[in-house]
């Protein structure tokens, strides 16, 4: 019972530490994690002093604690490090991330190689052990922390890119280093040769299957979701669950990294769960990984900062001389990444060039934490391992990381500001100053109006609107307009918040549940390309996005090829009833866009550009109109249904707002308001969107043409066993001019076109086609094409005689139509050589 004891207080009181350490580090414009490290090792130095001095022995008890940390390498592990992994996962922005995909993954990956081999070639011939202890201790200080230097970077303004490239280092840097660790301690420990083939098969193997397991992981946690009803304390609780079961999964039952796997569950989690779990859930949910992942690092670097004097207990002048090369290598290795091979990324043309102050910033802020440490102890508590081989990882590896914290990291912030990367670019600039024209001046109006309201004293109306007075005529004293946007860039900025404001729409979409999380991600996905494009290529870049959110997606596509290919109905049927579903709601996002309330909003970027922005989104609301028509005037009944849902969706959400509104009144007491809350819960739970039906019965698609009409029952019956019903696409080449007729075609619904070299024929519903390749036994004379989509009726080349045969009208119909088409034909023959 005491050790429990004296463990809670340790760690009540390094959290007492921890949160008085945050104002501190405000107030000495320091990282908080170098002021933890401080502590810490203060702390341990502290605590070895007085166990093993006289000078009190009143302290004895509390210095053998915090001396003798009943810590190992495995509590550091097992739990904190699935926590942090999956934070920086969850709270990553992966699809921004995907932009410079490259980049991160050669600074995460091949910098984590690199960093290890250089490290290890430069120790070997001055240390006097094996290669192998060298490269582990190489990957052991390829780990970054990447806290402080994100830390410095967002209170100095630093660039979003910067900032993001040093986010997604870390994010795979910690998994690749700590495969690499593993793998090379295996070597060791077994006494095994260093293998380079074989470790490679053995990271890759570890990595990948971590990567496999950790996507399949987040996927089942993603299906769970709906379960939870919402309730954002189960869905929270899911994620903590889910760190730990995929880590230790991965670690004891697939024997693969369960770092990486983490990694991946988390990253799946951060791309989909936005488009599933709700917006207010969603921000309730990161806010609790805010809390988690701050006590997490907090607690593992102090503790582990607590341990850096006990390991540097027999440090000597011929490690500090090893440290140096250390340093030096681990330097080297980085630059010769960013300087020599990231810029072979930009020649392939894999990603935007990277400036040099990008790289000096990153080569600088590559400061070893907590994770080193903890790698460092682990090797001291390996049995198998030599105490030469424990000492030197353990001494160099914490020198490593008290040199970068307190060199690096106390530099840091003014390599940033030599860099003048702490400055906004001319463009972002000048848009602030247009921001604070307009609001300085709403702001002005709203004062002059409150002290009409009360009867403010002119001279503290004056005093008050003083400041704001000046910066109106800051904003517009002469040289401002000068210097600042063209409309050529007013516009692509405001394309840009164009995608965001779409963006958020969506989510709000998704709030009230009137789409499915399958449009909702569509939707999403769209209005990230939409801003992407405006920002690479402005307004030509934000048309083809535009196009692009229109185009059939690859899952459509695959769903018809199996349609196609195997007769498989019900994917095709689902993945149109998801296009149905986006056409509407992006229809509706676009007149909302287009509406007084967000035009409002863009008056900061000019007349001139509000105008355009109006233009563009009229194009795109009339390209959205007409490809949702097409379908609307297929299937009239299911978009009929579809924009029931919606509204009824809608009015479900202002229910609720309704209820919340006059609990929070306090006007109804709380069981009424949890009775209330229920039964719209249960109504939205019902609310489901209706199954899509491609509408391919044969006897119906018979009905619908008129050739049909004066069947007898029997008649109809023999016809429906002789035909086969097809769905067909816009733009699909149903018949191909050359290609010899192995059937005929009769239009139930939609529209098509006969091609034919300088003119085009249209067909509509109860017309037929394909039927003179069967009568004449030529090759097909013209490419038919969907111009709609289009539900038909085919009459296989086996089955058209005995069709003919069993019915004479139609026969005499279908021959009549031939010889009107031959005819024709011949005509236009006869005139094209006059």
């Amino acid at each position: 019972m005491l050790d429990i004891v004296v463990v809670l207080t340790v760690l009540a009181t390094l959290l007492v530490v921890v949160s008085v350490s945050q104002p501190v580090a405000v107030r000495l414009h320091l990282a908080p994690v170098v002021l933890l490290a401080v502590i810490g090792v203060a702390i341990g130095a502290i605590s070895i002093v007085l166990l093993h001095t006289s000078l009190s022995d009143r302290f004895d008890g509390i210095a053998a604690v915090f001396a003798n940390l009943p810590v190992s390498s495995e509590t550091f592990v097992y739990v904190f490090l699935p926590l942090l992994v999956f934070d920086g996962a969850m709270t990553s922005d992966v699809r921004r991330m995907l932009e410079d995909a490259a980049p991160i993954l050669m600074l995460a990956v091949v910098a984590t190689v690199v960093t290890t081999a250089v490290v290890g070639v430069a120790l070997w011939p001055v240390s006097g052990l094996p290669l192998v202890v060298c490269l582990l201790l190489g990957s052991v200080v390829a780990t970054t922390d990447p806290a402080a230097v994100i830390a410095v970077f967002r209170d100095v303004g630093a660039p979003a890119r910067l900032t993001r490239l040093v986010e997604g280092e870390s994010l795979l840097n910690d998994a690749a280093a700590i495969v690499m660790f593993v793998v090379l301690l295996g070597m060791i420990v077994s006494g095994r040769q260093p293998d380079i083939v074989g470790g490679a098969v053995q990271f890759a193997i570890a990595f990948l299957g971590g990567a496999v397991l950790g996507v399949l992981a987040g996927r089942a946690f993603l299906q769970l979701i709906p379960w939870t009803r919402d309730d954002r304390l189960a869905e929270a609780t899911l994620t903590v669950a889910l760190a730990y079961l995929v880590f230790i999964g991965a670690e004891h039952l697939f024997h693969v990294s369960g770092v990486v796997a983490v990694l991946c569950a988390g990253l799946t989690v951060s791309a989909s769960g936005r488009s599933r779990i709700t917006p207010y859930n969603w921000s309730f949910i990161t806010d609790l990984w805010a809390q988690i992942a701050f006590w997490a690092h907090s607690l593992v670097f102090v503790l582990a900062s607590i341990l850096v004097p006990k390991l540097l207990l027999d440090v000597q002048f011929h490690d500090l001389v090893l440290i140096a090369v250390l340093i030096a290598a681990a330097l080297g290795a980085r630059l010769l990444v960013l300087f020599l091979l990231l810029p072979l990324l930009s020649l392939a043309k894999l990603t935007q060039p990277i400036s040099t102050a990008y790289k000096l910033a990153i080569a600088w802020g590559g400061l070893r934490g907590a994770l080193t440490l903890v790698l460092a102890l682990a090797v001291t508590e390996n049995s198998a391992l030599n105490p030469e081989v424990q000492r030197f990882v353990a001494v160099l590896a914490t020198g490593m990381v008290l040199f970068t914290l307190l060199v690096n990291g106390t530099t840091l912030r003014a390599v940033i500001h030599l860099l003048r990367l702490d400055r906004l670019s001319p463009v972002d600039q000048a848009l602030r100053d247009r921001v604070l024209a307009l609001s300085y001046a709403e702001i002005a109006e709203t004062i002059r109006a409150t002290g009409r309201e009360h009867e403010i004293s002119p001279s503290a109306l004056a005093s008050a609107l003083a400041p704001y007075e000046a910066g109106i005529a800051a904003a517009n004293s002469p040289g401002a307009e000068e210097a600042g946007l063209t409309d050529h860039e007013r516009l692509a900025i405001a394309l840009v918040a164009l995608g965001n404001q779409e963006r958020m729409l969506a989510l709000e979409i998704m709030a009230e549940r009137a789409a499915s999380p399958v449009t909702v991600q569509a939707l999403l996905r769209n209005a990230e390309a939409l801003g992407e494009g405006a920002r690479s290529g402005g307004r030509l870049g934000y048309k083809r996005s535009a196009e692009a959110a229109l185009a059939f997606p690859f899952s459509f596509a695959a769903a018809y090829f199996l349609y196609r290919r195997l007769g498989i109905v019900r994917f095709l049927a689902d993945r149109l009833g998801d296009r149905f579903e986006m056409l509407l709601v992006t229809r509706l996002l676009i007149q909302e866009l287009g509406g007084p309330h967000a035009a409002r909003s863009r008056s900061i970027f000019g007349e001139r550009v509000v105008e355009l922005i109006d233009a563009i989104l009229k194009e795109r609301l009339k390209r959205t109109t007409a490809a949702l028509d097409a379908l609307r005037r297929q299937y009239p009944q299911y978009a009929a249904a579809l924009e029931a849902r919606f509204v009824r969706q809608s009015a479900l959400r202002r229910e609720m707002g309704r209820y919340d509104a006059l609990f929070k009144e306090g006007l109804i007491a709380a069981e009424v308001y949890e009775d209330l809350k229920g039964s719209v819960v249960d109504m939205q739970a019902r609310e489901t969107r209706p199954r899509f039906d491609l509408g391919l019965d044969t006897g119906q698609l018979i009905g619908r043409l008129e050739l049909f009409a004066d069947l007898s029952d029997q008649q109809l019956e023999r016809v429906q066993k002789l035909l086969r019903p097809r769905f067909a696409v816009p733009r699909e080449v149903i018949v191909r001019n050359g290609d010899r007729g192995d059937a005929c075609y009769f239009i139930a619904s939609g529209a098509a076109e006969v091609v034919f070299p300088g003119r085009r024929i249209p067909l509509g519903t109860g017309d037929l086609f394909g039927e003179m390749a069967l009568l004449t036994g030529m090759t097909r004379q013209a490419d038919v094409v969907a111009m709609t989509y289009c539900r038909l009726l085919v009459l296989r080349k086996v089955d058209f005689d005995r069709f003919m045969q069993d019915n004479r009208d139609i026969r005499l119909a279908i021959h009549k139509i031939a010889a009107s088409r031959l005819s024709m034909n011949r005509s236009d023959e006869a005139a094209a050589t006059s």
